[in-house]
């Protein structure tokens, strides 16, 4: 019988501040995207006004699926995230689906993607041919692995330093972008677009879809919700200030690349940042860029490592998985198990070179089951009105409700635009069916 929530012990214990947490959700968003999609935006959206809105627009919608997960973080405090709210709203079943998909492609490819990317930004500095960034990439996520294992402070401890130097990094490169020679506000022309809006449908699409990519990561926190301490109070808080704060420094970074660059040329630009660095300081803008590149990703796929596997955790700990995942070391009390099978599942997937491929087979199925969580707040509401809720989502129904109709368009968007692809990725989700049922008749 799978275990209540609000009664199942907690192996893992509660050592993660606000600020801890935070960071996780800070340090897992901010990773290669805001170094790439500036470029992308530039290209859908020939002008400033609709640039600057398209980044607002998105951070308000992760904004609003943030304030609906916490919500359910806060009824439900424990470690797994979206696996126990898709549990506890809809059935066994969908939680096991969305934990599964983490565990084969979604977040173990991910940590492949993210480190081949430190990987090769590290050939910035050093001679590394291609085997040889992999090799790199397998030795970051072996590293980081390893500190994780050594405890929940050491991992947040890392996450919190390497967190706040990205984000110094970041608002450095804005304060040179408007103090340093070489921007002029006439950068920002034309202010508005001269096509109809009718014309603009289908950029603005394209351009909230890489935007909302860029977002992603907001519910890393979620994962590792058995460890916050005071979680009632703290996840809403560190969902809410993280999103806050990524927003308020993507719509900067934007603004300083569009004071030093002309969006025609950050729209032809294949390392944007590094392009509006060069500009006003020369090489060492390049070498600036580079090393914000490899700090950025290297905490990212810390986040990623430190939180995912709580995940499997949590399934194995109901049963619904290997046993052998819910081991916790006695002294140093972090999901061990856990923590190397997910290690060597990404180090297999950089040796393959599959990672992209999958990542693009499941982004319709990852958009899927965040909507499904943000509906589970008004699946629960229904169900359990006098349950427990220290934290209510704020404007429920109409911020769910937003992020949901966002996640569904994007999922629909992703099926007629790519229709093999979504298949393969429903395909992969599905391979979950008779896993569950094999390990439920074990339960």
């Amino acid at each position: 019988m799978i275990s209540d929530p609000h009664t199942a012990p907690h192996s893992l214990p509660r050592k993660l501040t606000l600020l801890d947490s935070t960071m996780i959700n800070v340090g897992s968003m901010i990773g290669s995207g805001i170094f790439i999609v500036p470029a992308t935006i530039a290209m859908y959206l020939h002008s400033s006004i609709p640039i600057f809105a398209v980044w607002i627009a998105g951070g308000i919608v992760s904004l609003f699926g943030a304030l609906a997960v916490a919500e359910l973080g806060a009824m439900m405090p424990e470690a797994g995230g979206m696996y126990v709210y898709l549990r506890r709203a809809y059935s066994p079943l969908w939680g096991f689906l969305y934990g599964w998909s983490a565990f084969l492609v979604i977040n173990t490819a991910s940590i492949a993607a993210v480190g081949v990317t430190f990987a090769t930004y590290l050939a910035y500095f050093f001679p590394i041919d291609a085997t040889g960034v992999k090799l790199v990439a397998i030795s970051s996520v072996i590293v980081l692995t390893v500190i994780n294992c050594f405890g929940i402070k050491l991992g947040a401890i890392v996450q919190n330093g390497f967190t706040l130097v990205k984000i110094l990094a970041l608002l450095i490169l804005v304060l040179l972008c408007f103090v340093l020679s070489g921007g002029s506000v006439s950068n920002f022309s034309p202010l508005l677009p001269s096509l109809p809006f009718n014309s603009l449908v289908g950029p603005l699409v394209l351009a909230m879809i890489a935007v909302l990519w860029s977002y992603d990561g907001w519910i890393e926190i979620t994962y590792v919700a058995g460890e916050v301490i005071e979680p009632q109070k703290n996840l809403p808080r560190a969902l809410a200030i993280g999103t806050l704060v990524v927003i308020a420094v993507y719509v900067l970074v934007s603004a300083a690349v569009a004071y030093v660059l002309p969006i025609a040329a950050t729209a032809e630009s294949n390392i944007v940042l590094s392009d509006a660095a060069v500009s006003i300081m020369g090489r060492g803008g390049a070498i600036f860029i580079s090393a914000a590149v490899v700090i950025s990703t290297f905490g990212t796929m810390n986040g990623f490592i430190f939180a995912s596997p709580r995940i499997y955790y949590a399934m194995a700990r109901e049963g619904l998985f290997f046993k052998w995942l819910a081991t916790v070391h006695p002294r140093y009390e972090t999901p061990i198990t856990s923590l190397i099978v997910q290690a060597f599942l990404a180090c297999g997937l950089i040796l393959s070179g599959s990672y992209d491929q999958l990542i693009t087979y499941v982004v319709f199925a990852s958009f899927l089951f965040y909507g499904m969580s943000a509906a589970a707040v008004f699946v629960l509401r229904k169900r359990s009105p006098g349950a427990a809720r220290p934290y209510s989502t704020w404007g429920y129904p109409a911020t769910p409700a937003i992020f949901i109709i966002f996640a569904l368009f994007l999922v629909i968007y992703s099926i007629i635009e790519n229709p093999r692809d979504s298949l393969i990725g429903a395909a992969i989700v599905l391979t979950g069916v008779p896993a569950y049922w094999y390990w439920k008749r074990k339960v």
